[in-house]
């Protein structure tokens, strides 16, 4: 097997990343997304003038409504802010 190409260690880093925070297999709590955020987006929080921004985001990626993100959800909140974060620049 060849050496992943940057795309492919990308793919790689959203996934262990997810499953390095969940405290379930499958998904994150509020907690375990509020302590992602606030390790691996701390630019990002720290900018916001929501003291209430984990909350929120939270409250829209739990389509279930159960207090839980699962993969599905969170991949749409990286690539939201990855949109994001291209039109800005």
């Amino acid at each position: 097997m060849g050496v992943p190409s940057q795309m492919e260690q990308a793919m790689e880093n959203i996934m262990f990343t997810f499953h390095k925070y969940a405290g379930d297999k499958n998904y994150m709590s509020k907690e375990d997304l509020h302590h992602l955020m606030e390790s691996q987006f701390p630019e990002f929080l720290k900018n916001q003038n929501d003291p209430l921004a984990v909350d929120k985001i939270m409250k829209d990626l739990d389509q279930c409504r159960d207090g839980r993100v699962n993969f599905h959800s969170f991949f749409s909140l990286i690539a939201g802010l990855t949109i994001a974060c291209n039109d800005y620049y």
